[in-house]
C-alpha cells in the first residue's frame, strides 16, 4: 500500500515533496497491546495503518478510559502529531488492538512538506476537524444517551467489526471502551442477558437477539 493511498492530495506534491514523506518512512510491527503514542508530550508522527487494529482513548484524572475513535486499514492518525499543530495540545493514548502493521512518518518530515503545500496543509485541516467531530459526538454520546442504548451500540459495532455474534471480549473492556465501571457494565450485561438479549460466560458475550439491541439503539 503506497503512501499515495492515504492520501488523496498525493498528485499535487512534487516530486521532491513526495521523497521527503517516503524517505522519512519508518515501519513498525506491533503486537496486541503495545502502547504506541500517549498524551500531547509524546509527538510520535503520523500513523498509517497497514493492516490491524489501533484504539484512540482519553483517560481521566481517575485513571478510566473511554475510546474516542479506533483505526483500522488505510486509516491516518494525526493525533500522534498533534505537536506540529500548535493551538492543539491533545492527550490521547493510542494502543493496538490487534496485531498491526504500520508506517510512521516524522513530524519534521511532515511538517515540512505542509508548509510548502497549500494541498496538503489544507488536507490534514480536514482530518483533524473529521476526528474533532468525533470527539464532539462522544460528548454528546456521554451527555445524552444513556448507559444501556451507549451499550447496546458498542456490541452491535464490535459484532459488525468481528464478523460474529459471539464477542471474545471482557466487561473491563467494555467498560474501558465506555468510560464506565466494570461493575457497571456487568449489572447491564446481566440485564441483557435476563432479557434473552445477550448470553454471558467467561470472556465472552455472545448476542442472541441483534434485533433487541437495534430497538434499544434507535
Amino acid at each position: 500500500m503506497g503512501l499515495e493511498s492515504y492520501f488523496p492530495v498525493w498528485s499535487k506534491l512534487t516530486q521532491l515533496q513526495q521523497s521527503k514523506l517516503t524517505q522519512g518512512l519508518v515501519y513498525r510491527q506491533v503486537e496486541k497491546g503495545t502502547l504506541l503514542h500517549n498524551g500531547s508530550l509524546d509527538c510520535t508522527g503520523l500513523f498509517l495503518v497497514e493492516s490491524g487494529q489501533l484504539r484512540a482513548y482519553i483517560l481521566s484524572d481517575e485513571g478510566r478510559e473511554i475510546t474516542v475513535y479506533r483505526l483500522f486499514e488505510g486509516d491516518m492518525c494525526l493525533f500522534s502529531a498533534s505537536c506540529m499543530m500548535r493551538s492543539i495540545q491533545f492527550d490521547i493514548t493510542i494502543e493496538a488492538e490487534k496485531p498491526t502493521r504500520l508506517w510512521v512518518i516524522p513530524v519534521e518530515a511532515y511538517q515540512s512538506v505542509m508548509e510548502e503545500s497549500a494541498p496538503l496543509a489544507n488536507y490534514t485541516n480536514e482530518v483533524m476537524a473529521s476526528r474533532f467531530s468525533d470527539v464532539m459526538w462522544l460528548i454528546e454520546q456521554i451527555l445524552w444517551k444513556s448507559l444501556d442504548k451507549r451499550l447496546a451500540a458498542f456490541l452491535l459495532e464490535e459484532a459488525a467489526i468481528e464478523g460474529t455474534l459471539s464477542l471474545k471480549i471482557t466487561h473491563e473492556t467494555i467498560a474501558n471502551h465506555l468510560g464506565s465501571h466494570r461493575e457497571v457494565i456487568t449489572r447491564m450485561l446481566r440485564y441483557f442477558q435476563s432479557e434473552e438479549t445477550v448470553r454471558l460466560s467467561r470472556g465472552c458475550v455472545t448476542i442472541q437477539n441483534q434485533e433487541k439491541l437495534r430497538r434499544l439503539v434507535d
